[in-house]
């Protein structure tokens, strides 16, 4: 891209086939030798050449498409600004991100991003989201459609993350893992006291807008491809695995060079953990693994699986874990085809005869499930951030489309009924929003063993939540897209595809009536046993 300056007589005398150019948003592009490749053929863009497109471009494309050919983009209507506005234009933007932030759709963002007070955030928050936002926009955004069609992540991403921190403030359960990687060398928390975060700031927050921002792509599986297998397969070998194994996986996942999932579910056993039949029979030099896991996200393509296995008795008290590696002999993994989140690698694995070594092993032998339940709360917690912020995706795009698109003559917005439509959508995700953050806070202020207790009860009736805004917000959505939401690519891209994804939130980490049911007897447990309920 060129950073010309041009006037709208200028772009007018471009105005041929062989020379035309379009004004978009006030950016000025040739689409010469784009005028062939145009999906929707060439004499569509003649009849605009010369001219200021905006209005046609915004009648049937998603700002998404600028971003991927942003290589056209010449220059920009105007003039060359004068000495020195270039500073103040930077001092301006500082200071409109200390209180508001983004594009102010309502209910688009959270509300502390349009200049309402909260007690949970400080600078280094503000900061954290401006990065994540420009990484998302340039990085990810422009690219998710291709990826997903695709059904794959490029392994680059990885590198990406982990260059920017992403990968270590996702893995860490609220806290940074500073052993396991060169804090240093990353963007986000490298400069000590001055970094964008000071690694001695982080907390939960700062690991909650991380996975908000990167849930703005509307894709589950782009999310769950990048960080679905490393937040829920690495914690335990960063809480519970030996110094050894930490160094040996950890550092390298954190570092985008090698992939990990977590494989717990299996062809009979799925939320019943404590009756998996995975077997692990100890040999002299260390476990012989024979089964077979299911639905596993990441693993078609991961190195490391963080492996749900019996090696005891019936029950939970015979369930271990371990860390199966893709390159030992007997492990084989295909690609299953699922209606969402297609390039999150959703696997089906078979463990043949696989020797792992003792050294492997995660913890203490038989001690697994109790892991495997610390690690829920992490996992749900992740599934409801990404489930709240795809239902306000579904509604920040159905703002918009209804802003500009006419039926009858009036703007879809302007319809009460529709109207209906954005007021619960935006009710629901406000309510699960500040229940969200409520619980957060609670992470970083509650004792950890009293979390287990207090936390989990909650937390399952939270997923709940979030789960069933989501499938709310994204068939509301579609109704408003109508057609354009039936079609894959196009304005209604991203409500289309989360709305194939919304069970892929509604079941996996704990089903909707599990997470019903364990709420609410786990919360009357608790009622009796801490606080004396009589009930």
């Amino acid at each position: 891209m060129t950073s010309g300056f041009f006037s709208v007589n200028q772009v007018a005398s471009h105005n041929s086939e062989n020379d035309c150019w379009i004004i978009v948003h006030d950016k000025v592009y040739d689409v010469t030798a784009f005028l062939n490749d145009h999906p929707g053929g060439k004499k569509i863009i003649l009849k605009n050449a010369g001219t200021d497109a905006t209005k046609q471009f915004d009648a049937f494309h998603g700002p998404g498409v600028l971003e991927k050919h942003g290589a056209l983009c010449i220059g920009v209507i105007g003039e060359p600004p004068k000495e020195g506005a270039a500073e103040s234009a930077a001092e301006a933007a500082s200071e409109d991100d200390e209180r508001q932030f983004g594009e102010m759709i309502p209910f688009g963002d959270p509300s502390w991003y349009q200049d309402w007070d909260s007690p949970y955030y400080k600078d280094s928050h503000r900061r954290l989201r401006r990065a994540l936002r420009t990484f998302v926009d340039t990085e990810i955004m422009p690219f998710v459609h291709e990826w997903d069609e695709a059904k794959q992540v490029p392994m680059f991403l990885f590198s990406k993350c982990a260059d920017m921190g992403i990968l270590a403030a996702i893995a860490g359960t609220g806290n940074l893992p500073v052993e396991y990687f060169d804090v240093e060398k990353t963007v986000l928390f490298r400069g000590g006291d001055k970094a964008i975060v000071p690694p001695g700031e982080f907390d939960a927050f700062h690991s909650f807008i991380i996975g908000d921002e990167l849930a703005r792509c509307g894709s589950g599986g782009v999310l769950w491809g990048l960080c679905g297998g490393l937040g829920i397969g690495l914690p335990p070998i960063i809480k519970y695995g030996s110094e050894e194994l930490k160094q040996r996986v950890v550092t390298e996942c954190l570092a985008g060079r090698k992939t990990i999932c977590l494989a717990i579910t299996e062809p009979s056993a799925g939320s019943d953990v404590a009756n998996l039949t995975t077997i692990a029979n100890e040999a002299s030099d260390g476990y012989i693994v024979n089964g077979e896991k299911k639905w596993i996200t990441n693993g078609t393509f991961a190195d490391y699986f963080t492996a749900a296995v019996r090696t005891g008795g019936d029950g939970m008290g015979g369930v271990s874990l371990l860390v199966v590696e893709r390159s030992m002999p007997g492990v084989s993994t295909r690609q299953m085809q699922c209606s969402g989140v297609w390039s999150s690698g959703t696997a089906y694995i078979n463990f043949e005869d696989v020797l792992v070594p003792k050294a492997n092993l995660v913890g203490k032998e038989n001690r697994g499930f109790k892991y495997i339940m610390n690690n829920f709360n992490h996992e749900r917690m992740g599934i409801v951030i990404q489930a709240n912020r795809l239902a306000r995706v579904c509604l920040e795009e159905a703002i918009k489309y209804g802003s500009k698109r006419k039926t009858f003559g009036v703007r879809l917005v302007n319809h009460p009924v529709l109207r209906n439509k954005i007021a619960h959508m935006a009710r629901q995700i406000e309510a699960t929003h500040n229940w969200m953050e409520n619980v957060l806070y609670q992470t970083m202020t509650m004792p950890e063993d009293v979390q287990m207790i207090k936390l989990g009860g909650p937390i399952a009736l939270l997923k709940a939540q979030a789960t069933q805004t989501l499938e709310y917000c994204a068939r509301e959505a579609s109704q408003i897209f109508g057609g354009l939401a039936y079609t894959r690519g196009g304005q209604g891209e991203k409500v289309e595809r989360i709305y194939r994804e919304v069970r892929a939130y509604a079941i996996p980490g704990g089903s909707e009536e599990i997470m019903l049911d364990l709420g609410a007897r786990q919360s009357i447990k608790v009622a009796k046993m801490l606080y004396g309920a009589k009930l």
